[in-house]
């Protein structure tokens, strides 16, 4: 009897192991993936963005996006039945306390609350990202100027405006309003020249959702964070900016979530992935085409010569 009793409770032990093994994967299928969340915070809708993953058998690690600054890490993500919770200290936001986020699984989407910095606590909702389909059989349609060279036709400032055009050169010079087109897209090549001065500081959003950024870095390493990076998330393989006062360029391609980003006539992102939105996002309804957005609340900075040629709809991944 003895030697049948354990036996019987080792086997038992193993079926409850593997039943809590099954059961934690489960759990953490559904909530792993990538989350375009909205947090409500003083009447307004912040889009913000959370991916989790596993991390070895047991850990749940992750990456969080705000409504202002670059992607963060989660160190983990605890995760009990149907609630998780994580945190993670400040980046820009004012006081030392960390933003503590606690949600709650309801199929395929996410709700909960954020403890803010400031100790107030907001609500947010998140679903699931899009898939973004690719296409290589790619028809161009006619190319579009974007700005004439004259006026800010086709242009809506997002403030109070400071934006001027002289000479043919589309002018922020101060921080101010950033400027957003009237027009959207969804899959595109775009070609734009731009100056700033020393120290300056400014970007282009795609979609209005993903930053490509525009910055004084000459002379500095790569980053994700500098010239061409894709604000948080992409790293240019090379430094190709040049000296502030000069006319730069940025050849962009984007196709579904699919980046090329060529300046100054050097491929320093070449087909990459985009995960999600950057900070400062006007939404991140990104199955929708968007604007463009050019940041000017940062520095000084001169635009010319922007051109977007769009995808024609006919040849779009279906």
């Amino acid at each position: 009897m003895k030697r049948t009793s354990k036996l019987f409770l080792a086997g038992l032990g193993l079926v409850l192991a593997s039943f809590s093994t099954t059961a934690y994967g489960q759990e953490t299928k559904q909530l792993e993936g990538r989350w375009n969340m909205v947090i409500s915070k003083d009447g307004k809708e912040l889009p913000s963005w959370l991916e989790v993953r596993h991390s070895g058998s047991h850990t749940l690690v992750g990456r969080f996006v705000y409504a202002m600054g670059s992607a963060r890490p989660i160190s983990e993500i605890k995760l009990v039945g149907d609630k998780f919770r994580f945190a993670i200290p400040p980046q820009w936001e004012e006081g030392n306390s960390d933003l503590v986020f606690e949600g709650t699984m309801d199929g395929e989407a996410l709700e909960g609350t954020m403890l803010y910095t400031d100790g107030n606590t907001y609500d947010w909702v998140a679903k699931r990202a899009p898939i973004l389909k690719y296409t290589d059989k790619v028809v161009w349609d006619k190319p579009i100027k974007l700005f004439n060279g004259k006026d800010l036709n086709g242009w809506k400032a997002m403030g109070e405006n400071q934006w001027v055009v002289e000479n043919g050169i589309l002018k922020s010079p101060h921080p101010g309003a950033n400027l957003m087109s009237e027009e959207k897209f969804t899959d595109f090549k775009l070609h734009v020249e731009f100056r700033y001065p020393e120290g300056s500081n400014s970007g282009i959003y795609l979609r209005g959702r993903y930053e490509v950024q525009i910055i004084d870095s000459k002379g500095s390493e790569p980053s994700d964070i500098l010239f061409g990076g894709v604000y948080g998330f992409l790293e240019p393989n090379e430094m190709a900016a040049k000296s502030a006062g000069e006319w730069q360029t940025y050849d962009i391609t984007l196709i579904g979530r699919r980046v090329t980003i060529v300046a100054n006539g050097k491929t320093i992102i070449n087909d990459q992935v985009i995960p999600g939105i950057t900070g400062g996002a006007l939404d991140n309804d990104e199955a929708e085409a968007g604007p463009f957005l050019i940041q000017g609340d940062h520095g000084p900075v001169e635009f010319r010569n922007i051109v977007v040629t769009p995808i024609k709809k006919s040849s779009q991944a279906k």
